[in-house]
């Protein structure tokens, strides 16, 4: 064999390596996203039974529910960062005092949710559209589901560490069960089955907080059972000085960051919401078949960031570099097939959703241009939350974020559809631009490599 043969040999016996590594993590994250996507696309579904109001005001009450989420995603993220450098280092103690710090400051600010779903939320409906309709339905679906917030700033929080500890099998079993049970559940409420009564959209919202009960419950039960990382209410108490400030100097920049992307993403509904009830419900419809085509971005960003941060946290430099070309190449596929699949299953996806006519015409051609935007979601998606943030570069996605969300979209979005009044469509195509525009720039950025960093203490 020849230097350069087996050169080449040791590169391809690395890179199965890296691609076992990854799929060991990503598939079974990604599986847990598709089931969540999945139960999106049940729930909007089985609510087209009760009616388009019914559609329409459930998704506009779930941006209260998606600010949450992107709030747990900051915490969930910066616990990453740090508790997956450390697992490099197996740091046991360290990882429970970072979980700690985790659910000390998701526990309490869930609470502020908990208190705005259940006392504001007409308040929050009347921000988002104008119909007296929508606004019944949606309040009663806030106030219904509120204490679903306290229940998931507990349960994510615990199960972000597990599959950073590379327990991801046991966190994806977790979460997958109470998606299910959620699904179980909204099916009894809508449809009456087993004697139940039918109860709507006050149904749904009891589902998600019984599915949520059960999700906490069988934290807890692991907790007890397991022999590595466990909940330990003195580190929930008391923070450990040192390893907070390292978690709040890691999250913060991630949570501007979400913050501004989610309330630019919540913008984007409350543009399609006040054009009326039509863009409405073709808006939820076309996010969640988005969502099922662009599972595999949240897998391969946290599968990755996972094994590039346990990389890091040896200081194995050249081998988080390696794997990181590698993971753009998985990202890009990913993306082209699953563009792909929307184009593919388009024509049973219209078949499927009751719709009126204008909204599923609109939802045809929306579905036209989510069929390359998932293309740039999945890039994106993964060289940010996956290989910036895996070594603590939490910043760049922040800055970015600021002008090609409100330095262009909110603008463009706001006056093309008040100001020169285009069509629906046309509004939708410049609100979707986002990630083209940005990806450039986090190319750039990729290629200083600034992200290459042991972010643990000695």
């Amino acid at each position: 064999m020849t230097r350069g043969t087996g050169k080449r040999k040791n590169m391809q016996d690395k890179t199965e390596r890296f691609g076992a590594r990854l799929a060991a993590l990503v598939l079974p994250i990604t599986i847990q996203n598709l089931i969540s996507a999945s139960a999106g696309a049940a729930d909007v579904f089985m609510l087209s039974f009760i009616g388009q109001t019914a559609i329409a005001g459930v998704s506009l009450a779930s941006q209260l529910v998606f600010v949450h989420q992107l709030f747990l995603s900051t915490v969930i993220l910066g616990t990453t960062m740090l508790a997956s450098q450390y697992w490099g280092k197996q740091d046991i103690g360290a990882i429970e005092k970072i979980l700690g710090a985790a659910l000390g400051v998701s526990v309490p600010v869930s609470f502020i949710f908990f208190i705005a779903a259940f006392c504001f939320n007409t308040f929050f409906m009347n921000l988002f559209c104008t119909g007296g309709s929508l606004i019944e339905t949606g309040a009663l679906y806030l106030k219904t589901v509120s204490a679903s917030f306290l229940l998931t700033g507990f349960s994510q929080g615990y199960l972000c560490v597990k599959r950073s500890i590379e327990r991801v099998r046991i966190a994806v079993a977790i979460s997958s069960l109470s998606l299910l049970l959620n699904v179980f559940f909204n099916a009894i409420a809508i449809f009456g089955l087993f004697g139940f009564p039918v109860s709507g959209v006050y149904g749904v919202a009891a589902a998600t907080v019984l599915s949520k009960l059960i999700e906490v419950l069988l934290c807890l039960f692991d907790s007890g059972m397991s022999k590595t990382v466990r909940i330990k209410l003195i580190h929930i108490l008391r923070f450990d000085k040192p390893l907070f400030k390292d978690f709040l100097h890691y999250s913060l920049p991630v949570g501007g960051n979400y913050l501004v992307w989610g309330i630019g993403f919540t913008m984007y509904s409350l543009i399609m919401g006040r054009l009326g009830s039509d863009p409405a419900a073709a808006n939820a419809a076309s996010t969640v078949v988005r969502n099922l085509a662009a599972v595999t971005a949240g897998g391969l960003a946290g599968g990755g960031g996972i094994i590039l941060g346990k990389a890091l946290g040896q200081s194995n430099f050249e081998s988080a570099k390696k794997d990181a070309g590698r993971l753009c190449r998985t990202a890009l596929i990913s993306g082209i097939t699953g563009g792909a699949l929307i184009l593919l299953t388009r024509p049973f996806i219209l078949s499927v959703m009751r719709l009126d006519e204008g909204a599923e015409k609109l939802l045809s051609l929306m579905l036209l241009i989510n069929a390359y935007y998932v293309i740039g979601k999945t890039i994106n998606t993964t060289v940010i939350v996956g290989i910036f943030c895996a070594g603590g570069d939490s910043r760049f996605g922040l800055i970015n974020d600021i002008w090609t969300m409100w330095g262009f979209a909110v603008p463009a979005g706001l006056l093309t559809a008040f100001v020169f009044r285009l069509p629906p469509l046309t509004v939708y195509f410049i609100l979707f631009l986002d990630e083209f525009i940005k990806m450039p720039f986090i190319f750039r950025h990729y290629f200083k490599y600034r992200w290459l960093r042991n972010i643990t203490r000695s």
